[in-house]
């Protein structure tokens, strides 16, 4: 379901569900530590260079003018007030773009273009949409439940969580799709096999069955036997797990004949307004046309020369922007940090802290996952290795870190604030001092074990 039109915000200006535990929109804007969040759902596949540039003026207007790009792909503005989110609603309504409303259909950042892709997935979820937003309130689900709808290719989403996953598989029969429950690609629990005229009837079906256990339940509630025996009647399914998991976007990516896309991301999910409209500006008069949303905190920009993509590479690298894949900012997941309220960390200075301090940590091998307290946002999954700040039952300012666990976990080790940069130091000396040729910095550690890497974080 899509809208063009300014939200009804209420009598008092406001959606009133301005809470934790559902996705933050203009209707409905989240509390945080730096003032309310909205959270963003493009309805069209790319925007506009100006309208790009449109919502980052709305975003310095009546925000703080900090912009966030998700995990997920999706554009967040914060420090609005409840003054200025109706501003910013009619700012948006002005411009004439859509914001996707209702339940998240989520499909790869360059599907319809990606000459790799096994199918384009977006006119199955077209179909979906208008199938969901039909049944009404015949249909309920979760606040954050998602339906990913995957063609391949190589920025696929098969890393992605999803209470509904829809993979393409390639055969000697044709394309088909293949319907899972829960998670990754590669963790999901595949239930059915199905032709593209199947889809939409399966996955209403068995919306129905989630409806049936309550509002808050998700597919993994779900009895995955019991739906793969009503589908495939006990035949053997196949994975879809096994393609390569996306690259990050930041870098120059040629696909022949289709052209070239620039990737650039941005640092610790964020950018100001300022450097957003600076750069995307710049990237138009060398003749972008089409900026793409990507998951893994980044954009796309479609319609540039290879020579031109590489003289905005060297423009965005100027604003502060990722634009390669080796840069070590890639591999370190962080949170809002100070802007959340509930934050034991400053993580963007911690994550500055790390590159600095810990370079042959970060080659690309593992996840550095900075948490300023046990939700774990920034990464719900486990992280190689995470990072949370004042965890429970220690001091004020501290550092706790959990070996291949979630932010959740009790921390096998613990530091505090002044230490810190010596402890990073020890983990990379540890890294440099034991990594055999050859070997990467997470499967050096994974050798060494969590009781050495506690041991030099706590020690170094």
């Amino acid at each position: 379901m899509t809208s063009c039109a300014a939200p009804d915000l209420g009598p008092h200006g406001l959606g009133a569900s301005m809470r934790r535990g559902a996705c933050p929109s203009l209707a409905a804007p989240m509390r945080t530590g730096d003032g309310l969040l909205v959270r963003l759902r493009p309805a069209v596949d790319g925007l506009t260079p100006a309208e790009i540039r449109a919502l980052a003026v709305a975003a310095g207007a009546y925000g703080s003018g900090i912009i966030e790009i998700t995990a997920r792909g999706n554009l967040q503005i914060r420090g609005l007030t409840p003054e200025s989110v109706p501003a910013l609603a009619a700012a948006i309504w002005e411009t004439g773009i859509a914001v996707a409303e209702g339940l998240a259909i989520e499909t790869p950042p360059l599907a319809g273009f990606d000459p790799g892709e096994i199918a384009d997935p977006r006119p199955l979820a077209r179909a979906l949409r208008l199938a969901i937003s039909g049944a009404g309130e015949t249909l309920s689900f979760a606040p954050k439940f998602t339906i990913v709808v995957d063609g391949g290719g190589c920025f696929n989403l098969t890393m992605l969580t999803a209470d509904l996953r829809i993979s393409a598989l390639g055969g000697e029969d044709g394309i088909r799709w293949l319907l899972s429950l829960g998670g990754t690609a590669r963790s999901a629990a595949p239930v059915a096999l199905l032709e593209a005229g199947e889809v939409v009837p399966a996955v209403l079906d068995i919306m129905r069955s989630l409806g049936a256990l309550g509002p808050a339940a998700r597919a993994r509630d779900l009895d995955a036997d019991g739906i793969r025996q009503r589908f495939s009647a006990g035949n053997a399914l196949p994975f879809a797990g096994e393609g390569s998991p996306s690259p990050p976007p930041a870098g120059i990516h040629h696909f022949g004949g289709a052209g070239t896309v620039l990737g650039v991301g941005l640092a610790f999910a964020q950018t100001d307004a300022g450097s957003l409209i600076a750069f995307v500006r710049q990237a138009e008069e060398l003749g972008a046309a089409e900026i793409r949303l990507v998951p893994r905190h980044g954009l796309f920009v479609l319609g540039l020369s290879g020579e031109a993509a590489a003289i905005a590479q060297g423009l965005a690298r100027g604003h502060g922007f990722l634009v390669a894949a080796d840069d070590p900012r890639n591999h370190i997941a962080a949170c809002a940090g100070l802007a959340c309220a509930s934050t034991g960390m400053d993580t963007k200075a911690t994550a500055r802290l790390l590159v600095e301090a810990a370079p042959d940590l970060l080659d690309g091998s593992a996840t550095v996952h900075l948490s300023g307290c046990p939700k774990g946002c920034a990464r719900p999954s486990p992280a190689p290795m995470t990072l949370i700040g004042a965890p429970s039952g220690y001091a004020p300012s501290g550092y706790g870190l959990v070996v291949n666990g979630t932010a959740s976990v009790a921390p096998s080790a613990y530091r505090d604030e002044n230490g810190i940069r010596s402890a990073f130091a020890a983990l990379n000396a540890l890294v440099r001092e034991n990594k055999d040729a050859g070997e990467s910095a997470w499967s050096c550690l994974t050798r060494l074990g969590t009781a050495q890497i506690g041991a030099a974080f706590e020690q170094g």
